[in-house]
């Protein structure tokens, strides 16, 4: 199922979404324009590698700091066009209106807290793997979180695929995002005791959802507040 837009209307002007979109489609096109084995390379330093915690503890050339600071660092790398072609749409579909909600600056540190945050998550069950983890989707995964508990009755238009068919309906986000969530969830705890050789890092979108959905409530203004 694919999102294609929600009827959810908003009443301030979405420039943290926005600019969130232009920083990481900008950080994308970079790593592009770096050709194959540099861009590996870049995704390797700057993407959140769980060993590296290790190695920060063991190896005196490692420091704490190169182990932790990809945890911000990585959520504006991408690992090809499908990744953050995907993950731009759902910021934009579901972004504006939790930022309408929250507030530019508490949206931003919210974001932040839940792309952290998804990352540890991410780290905790990969402990000693070497492959980088990149993209926004952790983030992003809070954001979606935050959408269901703040507006878990608005209509999503979805695109269904059935076979060599395509059809449209308006589905409740809880419907559509519970989905989400549900696929997330099996195919993590499907994906635990197995060796990672690359693919979907299917706890950090369990992780930041989770935040996301618990947490929203904690940087929501206590009044309405119309933020132009």
């Amino acid at each position: 199922m694919i999102p294609l837009k929600d009827r959810n209307p908003r009443y301030s002007t979405p420039f943290v979404t926005i600019l969130l979109i232009v920083a990481n489609s900008l950080v994308f096109l970079f790593q592009v324009s770096l050709g194959p084995r540099v861009g590996e390379q870049f995704a390797f330093v700057y993407g959140m590698v769980p060993a590296r915690i290790e190695w920060a503890i063991a190896r005196p050339d490692v420091t704490m700091g190169d182990a932790l600071v990809p945890l911000l660092t990585s959520m504006f790398l991408h690992g090809g066009w499908l990744h953050v072609i995907g993950n731009m749409w759902f910021l934009w579909i579901f972004g504006d209106n939790v930022e309408d909600r929250l507030g530019h600056f508490r949206y931003l540190l919210f974001y932040v807290v839940c792309g952290v945050g998804a990352g540890v998550i991410h780290t905790i069950f990969n402990l000693g793997s070497s492959l980088p983890a990149v993209g926004a989707s952790g983030a992003i995964s809070g954001v979606l979180g935050a959408y269901l508990m703040l507006f878990p009755r608005s209509r999503v238009l979805t695109l269904i695929p059935l076979f060599v068919f395509f059809f449209t309906v308006e589905l409740p986000a809880i419907i559509l995002l519970g989905y989400w969530f549900l696929i997330q969830a099996f195919s993590g705890i499907a994906s635990l005791g197995v060796r990672q050789s690359g693919g979907v890092a299917w706890w950090a979108h369990i992780g930041g959802f989770a935040l996301g959905f618990l947490l929203v409530r904690m940087f929501r203004p206590s009044r309405r507040v119309v933020y132009l």
